[in-house]
């Protein structure tokens, strides 16, 4: 996770670039860009979320990550009075995105494995570890 948020990695330059180069041009509509932003996007940053362990830091980072796209997927606005153009409010956002927030995504994922590994048995070694009865060895 930490490479996905910091700026000197391979893998958190490759989606910055996806992110810049596929969401910034006005050619493509923003439905479109919300789908390439779930379909593309979120998988990447997700991946193997299950298993993290997030302070709440990192919760606020993952937090200005989508906020920063979802800026750049649905632009700018003009203000009413003023008639100058501004950044959306986090609340205009996330009326404008009705998906779960990509907090609520990454809980979702870790009570959907919590509950594979509730279902496996007994002698497999992730419910042994998850109930926290380690396996006995005999000296």
């Amino acid at each position: 996770m930490a490479g996905l948020c910091e700026g000197g990695n391979e893998p958190a330059g490759s989606l910055r670039a996806i992110i810049e180069k596929l969401l910034s041009p006005s050619l493509l509509s923003k439905s479109l860009k919300v789908r390439i932003y779930k379909t593309v996007i979120l998988p990447v940053v997700l991946y193997g979320c299950e298993t993290w362990t997030l302070t709440l830091r990192e919760e606020q980072r993952l937090r200005v990550f989508e906020n920063k796209v979802l800026r750049k997927i649905f632009g700018a606005k003009r203000d009413e009075v003023t008639g100058e153009w501004r950044k959306l409010h986090n609340a205009e956002l996330h009326a404008l995105y009705t998906s779960p927030d990509i907090i609520r995504n990454i809980k979702s994922r870790r009570l959907r494995l919590a509950g594979h590994v509730a279902r496996m048995g007994e002698s497999r070694n992730a419910y042994s570890v998850s109930v926290g009865r380690p396996e006995e060895k005999d000296l």
